[in-house]
């Protein structure tokens, strides 16, 4: 039998700068919230936007290239796993938390909008390096 699948893709916005935190091993860790939107039609058939928060959590290198490069408003790729944890709050009541654990991060922004942010998926393989005659290509289109 196969193996269960927990695998989410989400295209949105961070709704504030994300919070880093820096665990007792070193790791840095950043939380921080995407609004997802979408256009639904009412019972009067008008078209009504609707927004659904996602809080998501990311480690490491994510963490960092999180808290260099987005800030409130960021358009962000996530892709990840849905994760829920459980503790017991002052109060002794169980409480629990849904997130999304975010394995790749691409950052969407345009240069246009003044600030340059780079794309960012998984630590990168070093380059080889180039020939010395072939060109260098400045021109392209991100």
């Amino acid at each position: 039998m196969a193996r269960g699948l927990n695998k989410i893709l989400i295209i949105g916005n961070i709704t504030a700068d994300p919070e880093i935190k820096t665990a007792a091993s070193g790791t840095n860790i950043a939380n921080f919230t995407v609004a997802t939107n979408e256009s639904r039609k009412n019972q009067s058939g008008e078209y009504e936007d609707y927004a659904e928060f996602h809080r998501c959590v990311a480690f490491g290198r994510t963490a960092d290239v999180l808290n260099d490069y987005t800030h409130k408003g960021s358009k962000v790729y996530i892709e990840g796993r849905i994760q829920t944890r459980s503790w017991e709050g002052d109060d002794g009541v169980k409480k629990y938390s849904t997130e999304i654990v975010t394995n790749q991060l691409l950052l969407l922004d345009s240069k246009s909008d003044g600030q340059a942010k780079p794309a960012y998926s998984a630590p990168a393989q070093p380059a080889a390096p180039r020939a010395a005659a072939e060109p260098v290509q400045d021109d392209l289109p991100f």
